[in-house]
């Protein structure tokens, strides 16, 4: 099997993506723009050929070296990046080279928040009401239909980055004289006094579920980025039975083969959801750490199972796995050695992120696992509180 990775070097655990596959006999081929020295031992006995691009954004350029490497190798039968950044070059390159899995015409109800609500309502999954803008007029008569608060968001976009929160005429005001006018927007009601979980895993090449675990986060990432706050969210020990039944009703609809994914919900303190959005692909930043260090298992090792043809292991062990970040700005009423003294027991991990990652989710981020779920709020407090 030849299978062709772009950006196998960033971020760096999914470097265990190549390192795994190659395990299994995979061929595996990369495009990448880091020099091949800076990709390190590892990464490097993985990779088959690597091919440096001086820009991994020139499509052009990305096409070119992966017909190259088509020349030196042969046909590819798997093209993937694992990163919603990259997700539009895999589908062109599939399309190029006639490679199965995702093309444009699936990307379209991933990449659009008023395309995914459609697909959630297909599910039978609530939605929060909102409506597409795309002029200027079409914010008023939005606020008018809807009302304040709102949440402004590009219809296609990723993370918390280019978002406003609406709740007056001043704000709505702003919004529109921030916007371009060009770029749609989505704009849907404000969820209050709810918190964001997930439903993640891993589909098979006939679409059936072969791994999943859900995440509870402990402040929006809309919250974390505007207010530069600590990040915290911890893999759940036991997936809600509703949760699971709106995350298999959702998988089914949007139909997709052999990929990760990673929905978000909102739940409320009744115990219901509301679907928001539909990642298709793992969670990014230290999140798969996340589902390893919860469940005991290597989930890349798993992957490349997969694709080699081979079972998945099912989970047989489940813990709760909390990441809990902090920024280098921060003061902090606790040093990292009274963290180790009172919490050393739990701490399985630790890492330091980067770059986009590191302004979402801070600059370092602890890995604890445990299976009373009262520690989760007194360990985030913790570490998070400052002086």
């Amino acid at each position: 099997m030849n299978y062709l990775v772009l950006s196998p070097y960033y971020p760096e655990n999914f470097q265990q993506f190549s390192i795994e596959l190659a395990k299994k006999g995979v061929t595996v081929l990369a495009i990448g723009q880091e020099p091949y020295e800076q990709l390190g031992q590892g990464l490097q006995a993985a990779i088959t050929e690597y091919f440096r691009v001086e820009d991994l954004e020139n499509l052009d350029e990305v096409k070119r070296a992966a017909a190259f490497l088509f020349y030196r190798h042969g046909p590819f039968d798997r093209i993937e990046s694992q990163n919603e950044h990259w997700l539009e070059h895999d589908a062109a390159l599939r399309e190029q080279f006639n490679v199965f899995g995702m093309r444009y015409k699936h990307l379209k109800k991933t990449k659009f928040k008023s395309k995914m609500k459609k697909h959630f309502k297909k599910a039978g999954v609530p939605v929060v009401p909102g409506k597409v803008a795309k002029e200027l007029d079409d914010v008023d008569k939005i606020v008018k239909k809807i009302g304040l608060p709102l949440i402004a968001k590009p219809d296609s976009g990723v993370g918390a980055s280019g978002i406003f929160k609406l709740t007056d005429d001043a704000s709505v005001q702003a919004f529109k004289e921030a916007w371009d006018g060009v770029t749609p927007y989505f704009l849907e009601a404000f969820v209050d006094k709810a918190v964001v979980c997930t439903y993640d895993g891993l589909v098979d090449i006939d679409g059936n579920i072969i791994y999943e675990t859900s995440l509870t986060y402990n402040k929006t990432p809309f919250d974390m980025v505007e207010h530069q706050l600590d990040m915290g969210y911890y893999a759940e020990k036991e997936i809600d039975p509703v949760l699971r039944d709106y995350g298999h009703a959702i998988v089914k609809a949007f139909d997709m083969r052999e990929r990760f994914f990673h929905i978000e919900f909102f739940r409320y303190e009744d115990g219901s959801y509301v679907a928001i959005e539909y990642n298709n692909r793992a969670a990014g930043g230290y999140t798969v750490d996340v589902y390893n260090h919860g469940h005991r298992m290597n989930i890349f090792h798993e992957y490349a199972s997969m694709m080699a043809g081979e079972p998945v292991a099912k989970v047989e062990f489940s813990q709760y796995c909390l990441a809990v970040s902090r920024r280098d700005s921060g003061q902090y009423r606790y040093s990292e050695d009274e963290i180790r003294a009172k919490y050393g027991a739990y701490l399985i991990d630790q890492k330091r992120l980067s770059g986009a990652f590191a302004e979402l989710l801070g600059d370092v981020n602890y890995f604890f696992v445990f299976d009373n779920p009262a520690d989760v709020d007194a360990i985030y407090q913790f570490v998070t509180m400052r002086q």
